[in-house]
């Protein structure tokens, strides 16, 4: 039985493509997730509890990222070619 890693290099180029895209969205969707926590959290003056990370700005570029990936990939995968 193959790794994953290597189930993934024998995909088509397009079948790779919607991969990536997928995870891709996947994490879009976590960032999303975690900016909601982190903007309805219960105790807004406690600045120490904030965080770091631009979660807005990692969705976007996940989002956008993967939407392209997608898209390029969806010809080859809906047609079968």
């Amino acid at each position: 039985m193959l790794n994953p890693l290597a189930q993934f290099e024998l995909l088509s180029d397009a079948a790779q493509l919607a991969v990536t895209g997928g995870l891709l969205w996947l994490f879009a969707g976590f960032a999303a997730v975690m900016e909601r926590r982190r903007a309805k959290r219960r105790d807004l003056d406690r600045l120490e509890q904030v965080g770091w990370v631009p979660w807005t700005g990692l969705f976007m570029l996940a989002a956008m990222l993967g939407g392209g990936c997608l898209a390029l990939s969806l010809p080859v995968v809906i047609g079968g070619l």
